[in-house]
């Protein structure tokens, strides 16, 4: 990663024109070829960029620029649009290149697998006196997150999300109209569990006869003491 902190305008031609005037900014060359131009400011979000794939090449400034004080020149050309930002650096202020590696990627705490994993070992949460049948229990359109059996034996669904919205009660409707013709799982119940609940989602949920189950993952992780609220 190169890291350039310049005096330089910068000018974007395409699909749309765009034009940033002279002044101080970081410009940012990656590895895979993008280049974002920075502010001092607006948070993580550059003033422009460009993604890959791309390439840059550097350019001499012409008589005109040059006379304006234009030192050098980039090009950042998009392969398959043909998009171009083009830089006219006036004076370079800091030039330094940083070998960062593979990067793991975000890890995300709380995310559905984890909500999955810690649900999984308190199904006591979804019903008490219930039994873990299986984690990821297939059907023939994909594999329903939970599949419980409450105190009596009765089969319980149970489709977990991070936010619950009206695609996830819907997802679990389609799992719920498969599993329900086993007759080993029929008559089979269903359990939306998610960190937060969106209220249509719980309207059309209830109205389909499947229980919401809002989960408190600081709690289910030992944080602190709790119950779910179940709805």
């Amino acid at each position: 990663m190169r890291l350039v902190i310049a005096r330089c305008s910068v000018d974007y031609t395409g699909r749309l024109n765009a034009h940033l005037p002279l002044a101080t900014r970081l410009l940012v060359h990656k590895g895979d070829g993008s280049l974002l131009v920075h502010s001092d400011g607006g948070s993580y979000k550059p003033l422009n960029w460009m993604s890959p794939p791309c390439t840059l090449s550097t350019e001499l400034p012409g008589d005109e620029e040059s006379s304006a004080g234009v030192v050098e020149v980039w090009r950042v050309t998009h392969k398959k649009t043909g998009d171009a930002l083009r830089v006219q650096i006036y004076e370079i202020l800091h030039d330094t290149n940083h070998d960062l590696g593979i990067d793991p990627g975000l890890q995300k705490d709380g995310v559905e697998a984890d909500l999955q994993r810690l649900l999984a070992e308190q199904v006591e949460l979804i019903s008490e006196g219930a039994t873990l049948v299986r984690r990821e229990y297939p059907t023939a359109i994909g594999p329903v997150d939970l599949m419980v059996r409450d105190a009596a034996g009765a089969a319980i669904a149970v489709e977990i999300k991070r936010r619950g919205d009206i695609d996830g009660v819907e997802q679990l409707t389609r799992y719920l109209e498969l599993l329900g013709r086993d007759p080993h799982l029929s008559p089979i119940q269903g359990v939306f569990a998610a960190q937060e609940i969106k209220p249509q989602a719980r309207v059309l949920a209830e109205d389909r006869g499947i229980r919401c189950l809002v989960l408190d993952y600081e709690a289910m992780k030992g944080i602190e003491s709790g119950v779910p609220r179940l709805f």
